[in-house]
């Protein structure tokens, strides 16, 4: 068996480490000793010999080494990864609706690289690191072996292993099955609201989860309201808003394939009769809604994210600052705005600020009803900004200034 090789960090540097990230950067090590192969765990040792410890190196990528564990002795082993997936288990069952939700997110579980959702009875799993690759088959047995203590059976396994991210760690992308094949359009019902998920075309991992209680929380202000629901995707807030008693609601989405699926939800929820779904630009479509005139009670702004680099966020403000000045100039006096970003480049005070900027543009006032961020199954871990909290969520009352 051969010895542990050891990553020596340069002094002065991994001030994020030390402060409880998990990763290590390329520039931020000074050497490594012994033998090993990209993949391998390494034991990583400060300037002067104290001992940070264990993580997987990957030379090809400059994110060189996500930690497994911060104890000098930890020894990753099977038996370590179930503890791992437990603790994840058992911290879901205490902060959520586990009847679909993600099982595994990352760093922030302490399994970096590495998500899990599970919708249903079918899990998808997404891999984007390669010593985490290595260790999947383990987390997705061990995964199996906890959820079935607690009489959860899993149907199938499908990997959505297909984002770019993958090629920085030198591996292919990958979707497709990992066992048997099944039927990949999965039901599942979330806040009384039952939706077909498509695991395999679908967005991401298939659906959203990361705004399942954002969904309720607008559930009680759409009962006997107009609604429009902009970036609807397969018709989540709309279908929130249809089944809470609006009167009408509009989702509208540039995705053909998101609208079918939409309509098809929303004929599942029985809410066809006061739901309908437009696929549209929604930046073409709001002026548009403007110009003719039309109100509504709720107006929903759920974007992509306009962002995915510090290079783009100039930018990305003027999309955010956009959009929400077109929503809020059709939002009827006293109505109701709900604002979204995904972008973990757009902080939460840039963010902010842009929407004040946006409705000081538009002469309106804000009443600020509620601020929320993702679903506690995906935690925010404090210690590192691996896992911050991407999602910003806010409520806000419309008013025009007299």
């Amino acid at each position: 068996m051969k010895e542990t090789a050891i990553v020596h960090i340069k002094k002065g540097e991994a001030r994020s480490l030390k402060a409880g990230g998990m990763w290590i950067y390329d520039n931020e090590i000074a050497r490594i000793e012994g033998e090993f192969e990209n993949g391998d765990m390494v034991k990583v040792l400060d300037f002067d010999g104290y001992v940070l410890g264990s993580g997987f190196i990957n030379t090809r990528s400059k994110l060189t080494v996500r930690m497994m564990s911060r104890k000098k002795d930890a020894v990753i082993d099977e038996n370590f990864i179930e503890m791992r997936v437990r603790n994840a288990w058992e911290y879901r069952k205490a902060t959520v609706d586990t009847s679909s939700c993600r099982l595994i997110f990352g760093e922030a579980d302490f399994l970096p690289g590495i998500v899990i959702d599970k919708f249903s009875d079918i899990l998808v799993v997404e891999s984007l690191a390669f010593g985490i690759d290595r260790w999947k088959p383990v987390i997705l047995e061990k995964l199996k072996k906890v959820l079935l203590e607690d009489a959860i059976s899993i149907r199938g396994v499908y990997e959505r292993s297909d984002a770019k991210v993958r090629l920085q760690e030198g591996m292919e992308r990958y979707k497709g099955f990992i066992g048997e094949p099944f039927d990949t359009r999965v039901e599942i019902v979330e806040n009384g609201v039952r939706y077909l998920v498509d695991v395999k075309d679908g967005q991401k991992t298939g659906f959203f989860l990361d705004q399942k209680y954002n969904r309720l929380a607008i559930q009680k202000l759409c009962k006997g309201k107009r609604v429009l629901d902009c970036f609807t995707h397969t018709g989540s807030f709309a279908l929130n808003a249809a089944v809470s008693g609006a009167s009408e609601v509009l989702g509208v989405d540039a995705s053909e394939l998101g609208i079918t699926q939409a309509r098809q939800n929303a004929e599942l929820n029985g809410v066809s009769g006061t739901t309908s779904f437009l696929c549209a630009d929604v930046f073409e479509l709001l002026p548009s809604l403007e110009h003719n005139g039309e109100k509504f009670d709720v107006v929903i702004l759920d974007p992509p994210a306009f962002t995915k680099s510090r290079n783009s966020v100039k930018n990305a403000v003027k999309g955010y600052r956009e959009i929400n000045m077109r929503g809020l100039k059709l939002v009827k006096d006293g109505g109701f705005l709900a604002t979204c970003s995904c972008s973990h480049f757009m902080t939460p005070e840039l963010f902010t600020r842009t929407i004040r900027e946006a409705a000081g543009s538009v002469h309106k006032r804000l009443r600020q009803v509620e601020y929320r961020t993702q679903a506690a199954d995906h935690p925010i871990l404090w210690s590192g900004d691996e896992s911050s909290y991407y999602l910003k969520f806010y409520i806000f009352q419309v008013c025009e200034e007299k």
